[in-house]
């Protein structure tokens, strides 16, 4: 056992590479310290239950999957922007196989108010995003929106593609970008 205590980001990092490597049975207090190389009070230091670590990991893992890209120009147009999500989350299903599915299930099971909480601030941030790119889209018609077809209610029916696509394993985006097309764009 290495004594030294490690840092929040080596323990989220090696839980990480633990749900790579083993799944998402492999994250617990005791395993992550194993792997670590430190004692379980040091994980405890840092996260107070089982819960917060798995909670900070999942956290953790979003950050991975949908990091900045290296373009910011891709906030700036709708399609860019759907065209990058795609990736990102063909991406995030090939490094972390299961992921999504189990976020989605794990938190919806929980009994705990916080759980349901984190993942509806996860969906909120990626609504948001998508509204954001939606009203910073030069290209869209002046007329693609009213108060009945709002550019929040436009981000929702996106996102629900998305989340359709991840259950489907298909990071095509080419039917949603057609729509996309079809809708918001001159034709």
């Amino acid at each position: 056992m290495n004594p030294m205590a490690t840092s929040k980001e080596e323990i989220l990092k090696t839980s990480r590479v633990l749900i790579q490597q083993n799944g998402w049975e492999a994250v617990n207090i005791r395993a992550v310290a194993a792997a670590c190389g430190v004692s379980v009070g040091c994980i405890y230091n840092y996260f107070g239950s089982k819960t917060e670590l798995v909670s900070a990991a999942v956290e953790s893992i979003w950050s991975d999957i949908f990091r900045h890209p290296d373009d910011p120009a891709v906030f700036e147009d709708t399609l860019s922007c759907i065209r990058w999500m795609y990736r990102q989350m063909e991406y995030g299903s090939e490094q972390y196989p299961g992921f999504f599915t189990h976020h989605a299930l794990g938190f919806v099971r929980q009994d705990t108010a916080d759980g349901k909480q984190q993942m509806r601030q996860t969906w909120q941030h990626i609504l948001d995003a998508l509204t954001m790119v939606l009203t910073r889209d030069k290209k869209i018609r002046p007329d693609a929106f009213t108060e009945e077809f709002s550019r929040q209610k436009f981000a929702g029916i996106l996102f629900s593609l998305m989340l359709s696509a991840v259950v489907q394993q298909d990071f095509d985006p080419t039917a949603v970008l057609e729509i996309i097309r079809r809708t918001i764009y001159e034709v």
